[in-house]
């Protein structure tokens, strides 16, 4: 096993899925989540409106979305949602080991260059995400438990970027965090979390009420925020059977309430 074998198999573990009075529920992705139909969307989608509003009924119902939004605060952009039972309240069991260890997340797909947040230009779908996993920890400059140990706050909700692009042994169209491939040595944010993919850890903590979740993220004053497009998922991840690329693959969607369309805009 090589050093970056290790790494991943310390630091990164996703495979979403539910489980359900012993019974396995699985979600499969809708064909939307085609790196094709992003592309499409970031390109040419029309702007529609300023927040989303989830559609369709969804369980668990923690990851059901009414409504979700970015907002411009001066140079902060606050990305929310508001969910049809408590987020947060659900999060996934742990699976005891790295391969197939779950990880449920609320996602911000958006049409911000990589770039923008340390990551090369043009690297793929850079996208916003708060996700829970109990059986690793991927925040190691972060304590989100207060207990003194920095490597055991997976279970507890905390942010990420990721760059996601397209990879067909995900499954046909099916999306991955991007990764990153052995001897290369990418433009990466300085919180990155030491991990072979296109992931941050910058540490924006999640604020959540019984019906809303929230998360404030500072950017440099020369970013110009208004006029990006954005979508709200609910979704599910895994890690490869072998740790090895690709490493983190999305297999299933609770919900994605603007069926990936990117139909909501930063004012």
């Amino acid at each position: 096993m090589t050093a970056r074998d290790h790494i991943a198999s310390d630091m990164i573990a996703t495979h979403y899925y539910m489980s359900k009075k012993g019974a396995h529920v699985s979600f499969r992705v809708p064909t939307a989540l085609a790196l094709p139909a992003l592309i499409a969307a970031l390109a040419a989608a029309p702007v529609q409106a300023h927040s989303i509003e989830g559609t369709a009924a969804t369980q668990p119902a923690a990851f059901d979305i009414h409504q979700a939004d970015i907002t411009a605060e001066g140079n902060d952009l606050v990305f929310s949602m508001q969910l049809k039972a408590a987020p947060g309240s659900a999060v996934p069991e742990a699976a005891g080991q790295l391969r197939g260890a779950p990880v449920w997340s609320y996602v911000w797909p958006t049409s911000f260059d990589s770039g923008v947040v340390g990551f090369e230009p043009e690297a793929g779908i850079l996208a916003f995400a708060v996700t829970a996993h109990p059986d690793f920890d991927d925040t190691p400059l972060f304590d989100e438990d207060g207990d003194g140990d920095l490597g055991n706050d997976g279970r507890r909700w905390h942010s990420h970027w990721v760059v996601l692009v397209e990879d067909d042994a995900c499954g046909g169209g099916a999306l991955k965090v991007k990764d990153i491939p052995e001897g290369e040595t990418p433009r990466l944010p300085k919180t990155w979390p030491n991990l072979p993919i296109l992931i941050d850890s910058p540490g924006w903590h999640p604020q959540f009420t019984e019906d809303s979740l929230s998360v404030r993220v500072p950017f440099d004053p020369e970013t110009d925020l208004k006029g990006v497009k954005f979508d709200a998922v609910t979704a599910a991840l895994q890690v490869n059977a072998n740790i090895h690329a690709p490493l983190l693959c999305v297999t299933d969607v609770f919900e994605a309430a603007g069926s990936l369309g990117l139909p909501g805009t930063i004012d």
